[in-house]
């Protein structure tokens, strides 16, 4: 039989890997009718996409899903789901907080969240990883830098994790996720409002005075900036934290290399980021006819880049279902490429890079409770929303 391959599916949840070898040796270009999508599954192809933007447009969104897709997809993934010119008036705006040099200035504050959180998560032996650290530290970095109080960031995260949990043969984000979605929106708009009349040492006050020739962010581009980052910003850090643990346990051999040499933290982050990278697929519309693999795409059709298969890709990485902290992993495609290069990679690897660092300084080996590790399901993000382990602490 061919291969089929469906996004909601959980079981490619579960594990994609296998039907993507499948998907990148018998139908490179692939068609699923059903759900009215192409999808592209090697390494060049996807790479080649990302830096097309002339071809492979974001204007109707990045994601499949019918409420989320269209020509209003930028009111919630802000300038994900834009073209230049917009794209690039909207992205040269609030990437003032996103730096080089600012992100670097959070290094500090990311540190002392994660000695913190790692304090608690490490006290008695065992953990939740995603609850007790993996998924506070992210939120808490993006929270702290756009100006959430503490006593809310928990709810937020609540309400991010709402918004990306997909149920089992529902083609659209559920009930739960749409009101978590509404109620985000309030929530930012009554922050924005609160930064307007009393500015911070933060991002939301900083972009409500950023300027560029005379031109602002309107509220609106706010808003879906901020609902962007608290998705985005949020889960995709969380799961690649998770992502780290579970792969490190299961490739002892390779884990050790960073235990032994915590300089090697940066090696097992970006082997983790190839190997079973958070974010899986990302859409996109074809603005003019383009020929695949000897078929014609016409205009106006939406083709999925399926990222997670491009980086295990034999074609271009040896032993590419090898977890290997030596190899090279430049060609990885994990934060898109072009104009749409992720905008906070660097502030990913950085959270990323301090809180394992900060672990492999506390601990001398740990455990992962495979049998009770329960993964998100969504169609986009990859990981756990459950993850326990057992630590021996130094």
């Amino acid at each position: 039989m061919d291969p089929s391959y469906s996004p909601y599916d959980y079981a490619v949840h579960e594990d994609p890997y296998p039907l993507y070898a499948r998907l990148r040796d018998e139908k490179p270009l692939y068609r699923n009718d059903e759900l009215d999508f192409w999808a592209l599954s090697r390494h060049a192809d996807v790479a080649k996409a990302f830096r097309d933007f002339a071809t492979f447009s974001n204007r109707n969104g990045v994601s499949l899903e019918p409420s989320a897709w269209g020509p209003f997809a930028h009111r919630t993934m802000s300038f994900l789901a834009l073209d230049p010119p917009k794209h690039t008036r909207m992205r040269a705006l609030v990437s003032k907080g996103f730096t080089p040099r600012r992100v670097e200035q959070m290094s500090d504050d990311i540190r002392a969240l994660t000695r913190r959180y790692l304090d608690e998560a490490l006290g008695g032996g065992e953990c939740d990883w995603v609850a007790d650290f993996a998924g506070r530290l992210p939120m808490d970095v993006i929270s702290q830098m756009i100006g959430v109080p503490e006593a809310d960031r928990d709810e937020v995260r609540r309400l991010a994790d709402l918004v990306v949990h997909r149920e089992d043969g529902v083609h659209d984000v559920p009930p739960a996720g749409m009101e978590a979605a509404l109620t985000l929106v309030g929530y930012y708009q009554d922050l924005v409002a609160a930064k307007r009349e009393r500015p911070g040492d933060d991002l939301t006050s900083a972009l409500l005075d950023v300027e560029t020739d005379g031109d602002h962010l309107d509220d609106k581009e706010l808003l879906s900036f901020l609902f962007l980052m608290v998705v985005a910003g949020n889960e995709t850090t969380t799961k690649l934290l998770a992502n780290a643990l579970y792969w490190g346990s299961r490739n002892p051999g390779q884990l050790r290399k960073p235990f032994e040499d915590p300089g090697r933290v940066d090696d097992w982050v970006e082997e983790t980021l190839r190997y079973d990278t958070s974010s899986q697929m990302i859409g996109r519309t074809v603005a003019k006819d383009v020929e695949l693999h000897g078929t014609t795409v016409p205009a106006g059709e939406r083709v999925l880049l399926l990222v997670g298969s491009a980086n295990r890709d034999p074609r271009a990485f040896e032993r590419a279902d090898e977890y290997d902290l030596d190899r090279d992993t430049s060609p990885l495609v994990s934060f898109g490429g072009g104009r749409h290069f992720c905008l906070g990679a660097n502030l990913a690897r950085l959270e990323a890079r301090i809180g394992l660092t900060e672990l492999v300084q506390r601990v001398t080996s740990f455990e992962v409770d495979e049998a009770s590790a329960r993964r998100v399901h969504s169609i986009n993000v990859r990981g756990f929303a459950s993850l326990p382990v057992r630590w021996e602490t130094r």
